[in-house]
């Protein structure tokens, strides 16, 4: 796709700031890694062959039985037995001595069609968020090579949570920030547009709003409805979409009594023509210098309520939960640094990334 002039010169001046650039590369690998975490950290195959058919377990729901088990729950495929019965093409000796078997099929020394009737192919991490970690020991366990981050106090792994508490964190914060920016952008532009008694009567609504006490709200809410991601997304956009209005409502302003704007409306040009193509634009470099701040804003408040346990649901992979584990067990320094370096490689990333797309928007910055 071909880029306009416009954005060839806001991509120059993004690139110019390596540290911007060198962190979104960071970032982009981060989320290549952590988006398709199931691919990455499962306690479910990726792949089953079987007498010669394949199965998706990381997809469907597959009962024992279909691997010539005899339960028609969900078969636990890290069971040495079930393992057995797919490399070994369901013998019956598997339940006897299923270790020795999976031997025998490896080395060869089983005869006839039996040999190789099936593979599994695993993720690396053998593990996904909620998976209780077998091997010896009280929790939380230290690094080894089986669970390179140790386990928490639950015997989970730290580094399949850390996989998919990344993901979550950054979805949500992209998630309520664009929904943040959108309302809040548009109402300081209405207010900043027309002002008089549109503006007055905005600022009481604001004021009112933004006196409204955050956490009581959160907590009444989630006593009587059940903790959910979209509720919690939904309590957040509630309280922060006033986040931009100031800045933009004074660009607009500041520009609504410019030469450019009365020409527009001498032209009979529609307001929300002149508001989001004429006047916006001048107004993105003071709004996109307030982002960085209600995106670590919100990465904050997320692991705030979860350390309070007023966040996510409990079965969720949050990084809020994992420093509050970390309190709990200070016997367990690694619990304690990962937690940091996480928070830390997130947000500083995400800092970096939005000090270099205000760069690029900036249109006084015209490297050529």
């Amino acid at each position: 796709m071909k880029l306009s002039p416009l954005n060839r010169r806001r991509w120059r001046n993004f690139k110019r700031n390596k540290r911007a650039l060198w962190s979104l590369i960071i970032f982009s690998v981060l989320m290549v890694i952590t988006l398709p975490a199931e691919f990455v950290a499962n306690d479910r195959p990726i792949l089953v062959r079987y007498q010669g058919e394949f199965y998706t377990p990381i997809f469907n729901f597959y009962p024992e039985t279909a691997f010539g088990g005899d339960f028609a729950t969900e078969a636990i495929y890290a069971d040495p037995e079930v393992e057995c019965l797919i490399v070994s093409g369901g013998r019956e000796d598997c339940f006897d001595d299923p270790e020795g078997v999976i031997d025998d099929a490896q080395d060869g020394e089983i005869g006839g069609e039996a040999i190789n009737k099936g593979w599994t192919l695993w993720p690396p991490i053998p593990y996904s968020f909620d998976t209780p970690v077998d091997r010896p020991g009280a929790a939380p366990l230290p690094p080894n090579e089986q669970n390179w981050l140790g386990t928490d106090g639950t015997k989970r792994d730290v580094l399949a949570r850390v996989i998919y508490g990344f993901r979550l964190s950054v979805l949500f914060t992209l998630i309520v920030t664009f929904l943040c920016s959108v309302i809040g952008i548009f109402a300081g532009a209405v207010q900043g547009y027309f002002g008089g008694l549109t503006d007055l009567i905005f600022q009481r609504i604001i004021e009112i709003w933004s006196a409204t006490p955050q956490l009581y709200v959160i907590i009444i809410l989630f006593a009587i409805l059940p903790r959910s991601f979209w509720l919690l997304v939904g309590i957040m956009v509630f309280f922060g979409w006033m986040a931009l209005v100031g800045v933009v409502r004074a660009e607009f302003l500041r520009a609504r009594n410019l030469e450019y704007v009365r020409a527009a409306k001498a032209l009979g040009v529609g307001n929300l023509t002149i508001m989001f193509r004429h006047m916006l634009p001048n107004a993105m470099v003071a709004t996109l210098t307030l982002l960085p701040f209600i995106v670590t804003g919100t990465i904050g408040t997320l692991a705030a309520l979860d350390f309070l346990g007023f966040g996510l649901p409990s079965s969720a992979p949050s990084l809020g939960e994992m420093t509050l584990q970390a309190k709990q067990n200070l016997q367990a320094p690694w619990l304690a640094f990962t937690a940091f370096f996480a928070f830390a490689i997130m947000l500083s990333l995400l800092v970096f990334i939005f000090e270099g797309v205000r760069d690029a928007f900036d249109p006084r910055k015209t490297f050529e």
